[in-house]
């Protein structure tokens, strides 16, 4: 079973704690590219640190959005390796331990997942283009969007990956570790995957509402993994999320700012949007 296989004696909760700690320096550590970028942008053009702001609105707009968009995903690369390390040489586990309890990685499952809800999230935006045109712009230029699709391809599936492998796996048999049952780990992992994405501008423009969908989704997934004995599933559907969305629409109020196909510029009513925010 996907959570009994990291249960042992020697898996003390402490060191998961200690691994979390590992994880969150070595994604400050990939973020780091994104704000030297941004500093040095600014002096170029003749900022100074008077008048500097370590903001979100900086740090998402100084720079081009293919560049911010690649940059940002850069600390998905380090965390990785973090993660790799933690499981590997702390927890003396295979890194396909997390992630399955088969004796491989069935992608055949992870690529129904994607072709699953690309498909849906195709349709859905389809059908609300159709139905309220004047809420959209053509955003599309071909140069900018090739290398948007160049980077989404490369990158968002490291950035949604690592997100499983740290949730859905690593984080979820930790706590099944300390409370030796399925509920706690699920319902623990979805709260925390969901208060992580509380400083995302899609929360705060279309209010804390969005947070049952970032709890939702993070409790509907870690339900695919446990029922599933495996995140194939999860990580297929977490990329196409975000690939699909990030290559299809974006807002002036998205995390992912991108050289996408539409712009999406009507105003969110009462806390909800046809665009699915990134996960």
């Amino acid at each position: 079973m996907f959570l009994q296989q990291s249960i042992k004696p020697e898996n003390k909760f402490w060191k998961y704690i200690l691994g979390s700690l590992i994880l969150i320096l070595a994604s400050a550590v990939g973020q780091m590219p994104l704000l030297i970028a941004v500093i040095y942008k600014k002096f170029v053009d003749g900022g100074s640190l008077e008048n500097f702001h370590f903001d979100e609105t900086t740090l998402m707009t100084t720079l081009d959005k293919n560049t911010t968009l690649f940059l940002l995903l850069f600390s998905s690369l380090i965390a990785l390796v973090g993660i790799f390390f933690v499981v590997k040489y702390l927890h003396q586990q295979t890194f396909k331990s997390i992630i399955t309890s088969r004796s491989k990685i069935d992608w055949n499952r992870v690529a129904f997942a994607f072709l699953l809800w690309a498909a849906i999230t195709i349709i859905i935006t389809a059908v609300d283009y159709y139905m309220s045109p004047n809420d959209y712009v053509f955003n599309f230029k071909l140069i900018p969007f090739l290398i948007l699709l160049l980077i989404g391809v490369i990158m968002i599936p490291i950035q949604t990956s690592v997100e499983e492998f740290v949730f859905r796996g690593y984080l979820m048999q930790g706590f099944a570790n300390l409370s030796y049952n399925k509920w706690f780990p699920l319902l623990m992992t979805s709260v925390i995957f969901g208060v992580m994405h509380i400083a995302n501008p899609e929360v705060q423009k279309l209010g804390y509402v969005t947070m049952v969908y970032y709890i939702g989704t993070g409790l509907f997934l870690g339900i695919l993994t446990l029922m599933d004995d495996g995140m194939e599933l999860s990580l297929g559907f977490h990329a196409a999320n975000n690939l699909i969305g990030a290559l299809l629409v974006t807002t002036d109020w998205s995390v992912f700012k991108t050289h996408s196909i539409l712009k999406d510029i009507s105003e969110p009513n009462a806390g909800f949007d046809i665009v699915l925010p990134v996960i």
